[in-house]
């Protein structure tokens, strides 16, 4: 790990890796305000995958770009905590984000050819993280790269640093990305749709090396997609967004057992795997709208099979499902469960007057 502000001290090791509360990033342009990131709260320890899920739209993406501080013009983020080992990084300079970037926090992205650039070999790629972050030049970076490309799994690595980029099949290329990832020593790998672009033998074959990785250098490991089946492959935890917001929470077995916002059980049920051969798969009916005011009402309403007049006048807030399931929460009026209808939404209602704030222009 980098030597920086943020290297390890004595506090508690209960304290979680990255910890992000009410983020609101959005983006202002001349006709609308959008609200891509809307009071997002997660966190992910040490040696603990996190999943990410949802339909495209629903601010998956930022939320990683905002935690590495690669939100763009119109963009910003305009509320709430991303702490990273106790600190703050909501208003950090752009010289303190360089500090966080690959040596604390490192990024893998859906393509990787766009992540490598074709005209330098892979082992000069990798020797070049290991020169910013670690300080590694001449025979000792040479020796590091060859290991850390042997660590992701490619053969006859002492010959592969010297190839470029194209000279990798498709599979092969998300693993030299990895590698280059891995130079910078992170303690958390943000991996964006990492295995979309691969065939499926390939991609139980990142996803079987992320899992090494995480137990091995004691990585957290924040991962993206849309696809619920790698989801149960990869995390420990899963969070399910949708416009911005997240609408459930919970341990990934729990989450596949016992789904509980209309949401995350429609993307479940269009998983071909989990129904009969034969039968016709399930669909969510429409499309994730933009969230561009502010959410007085749940924003699956319109597009939820289970939806019911107060859907439209009251914002859902996360609440446990019910008193005897621990870490599970759902932001639904239909929850918790063992209380009735009208009591749940009164206490849906009241959290969102405590809660409700302007995105500042």
């Amino acid at each position: 790990m980098s030597d920086s502000q943020y290297a390890p001290d004595s506090r508690v090791d209960e304290e979680a890796l990255l910890s992000v509360d009410n983020l609101q990033t959005a983006f202002f342009t001349d006709k609308e305000t959008i609200r891509a990131v809307d009071g997002v709260s997660f966190e992910i320890d040490r040696g603990e995958s996190v999943g990410i899920v949802g339909e495209s739209g629903s601010g998956k993406s930022v939320t990683a770009r905002s935690i590495m501080g690669l939100v763009d013009s119109p963009g910003r983020i305009v509320g709430g905590s991303i702490q990273y080992k106790g600190r703050e990084l909501v208003g950090n300079t752009e010289k303190e984000w360089q500090q966080i970037r690959g040596g604390e926090i490192a990024m893998v992205f859906q393509d990787p050819l766009s992540s490598l650039n074709p005209v330098y070999t892979v082992g000069n790629q990798i020797k070049e993280s290991l020169r910013l972050h670690q300080g590694m030049r001449g025979r000792e970076a040479t020796q590091k790269a060859i290991e850390l490309l042997e660590d992701v799994g490619i053969p006859d690595a002492p010959r592969r640093i010297e190839e470029y980029p194209h000279e990798f099949s498709g599979g092969m290329r998300q693993r030299a990305v990895i590698a280059v990832a891995l130079a910078c020593d992170p303690d958390l790998l943000i991996c964006d749709e990492p295995t979309t672009a691969l065939d499926v033998t390939i991609q139980a074959q990142i996803l079987d090396l992320l899992h090494e990785l995480k137990e091995e250098k004691n990585l957290g490991i924040m991962f993206i997609t849309h696809d619920m089946g790698v989801i149960a492959e990869v995390a420990d935890r899963v969070n399910v967004m949708y416009a911005g917001e997240v609408v459930e929470k919970a341990p990934v077995d729990e989450l596949f057992s016992n789904p509980k916002h209309p949401y995350t059980q429609g993307l479940l049920e269009s998983i071909p795997s989990r129904n009969e051969r034969g039968s016709e798969l399930t669909t969510i009916e429409g499309e994730v709208p933009t969230p561009n005011e502010p959410a007085t009402y749940c924003r699956f309403a319109p597009r939820c099979p289970k939806a019911f007049d107060d859907c439209e006048q009251v914002h859902p807030v996360p609440v446990e499902v019910d008193d005897e399931t621990d870490d599970h929460e759902a932001a639904c009026l239909l929850y918790p469960e063992d209380v009735n209808q009208s009591e749940a939404v009164e206490l849906h209602r009241s959290r969102e007057d405590a809660t409700e704030q302007e995105v500042p222009e």
